[in-house]
């Protein structure tokens, strides 16, 4: 089937991913449907038509997936609901006649992977096998972009990462490669990816690598867990969000997202951006 020949409809567009990749649509001539939560959000692009659909919107997910070839399939906001709106939203899709879904997922999705909300991607992505629909999977490891964020006021990174590595990639990257994947969906069925940045860092990498990127002194201190759940009760965040963020740094700890591919370089052509490059660039 021609790219031309192709319907596409991208979710989570409102979003830094889903942005980035309905962008790369848009760039590349190619007519999308942007299904949004919030319609009022979604970004003004040519030739995308904006149509509402939140997940657990069943009829308005069949009416905008209906005569879709090619969907992308952004995880919903973090919720103790996600895996049920996600599978509202297979099921609509699947209904609706969507030839292809390709899922963002998250490296090492697991029912008994450390980091909880992996578990979560697991989940749907046992849905969408059961479903009948075709599929892609692209499991990304942490986000190079957001390693910035996990520095204190201070100066200092916490967690209870350990000398744990995790294998930290671009958003530009992995909206690239997704890219790729749906606009050659008919050679990636069935195909899941884990995709990575080029080597894997600890927190005391990162704090040095970002130091070294900004001219400010950027140290690690690794916390014990309980330190963690501590530091970050004042936040008023529920447990399952509190489990959320802790379990990030103790699925570093326990060597789960270490893993270096060459997904990205295979999918793009072009070797993944180190976590340097990628700050310089924010």
């Amino acid at each position: 089937m021609a790219t031309t020949d192709v319907t596409y409809a991208v979710t989570g567009s409102s979003g830094r991913l889903g942005g980035r990749i309905a962008r790369r649509l848009a760039d590349a001539g190619i007519p999308q449907t942007l299904l949004a939560r919030t319609p009022e959000r979604a970004p003004d692009l040519p030739g995308a038509t904006v149509v509402p659909g939140a997940y657990g919107d069943h009829d308005a997910v069949v009416r905008g997936l209906r005569g879709i070839d090619r969907v992308l399939m952004v995880s919903a906001s973090e919720s103790p609901d996600r895996v049920e709106q996600h599978r509202a939203f297979i099921d609509a899709a699947a209904e609706a006649g969507v030839g292809h879904l390709v899922y963002i997922s998250f490296y090492g999705a697991a029912p008994e992977a450390t980091f909880t909300l992996a578990r979560d991607h697991w989940h749907t992505e046992q849905h969408i096998r059961s479903s009948g629909l075709r599929y892609t999977f692209l499991r990304d490891n942490l986000y190079a972009d957001f390693m910035p964020a996990l520095v204190g006021e201070d100066g200092v990174i916490r967690g209870p990462a350990g000398a744990g590595r995790a294998a930290v990639v671009a958003q530009d990257d992995i909206a690239e490669a997704v890219t790729a994947v749906l606009t050659h969906a008919d050679e990636h069925v069935g195909a899941d990816y884990d995709l990575t940045g080029p080597q894997a860092l600890s927190l005391a990498d990162v704090a040095a690598v970002l130091s070294e990127v900004t001219g400010r002194t950027i140290t690690y201190h690794p916390e014990t867990v309980e330190e963690a759940y501590r530091s970050r009760a004042s936040y008023g965040a529920p447990d399952w969000q509190l489990d959320a963020w802790v379990s990030t740094y103790t699925a570093m700890a326990a060597g789960e997202l270490e893993g270096v591919t060459d997904a990205i370089h295979r999918l793009t052509g072009h070797p993944a951006t180190s976590l340097a490059d990628t700050v310089r660039a924010l």
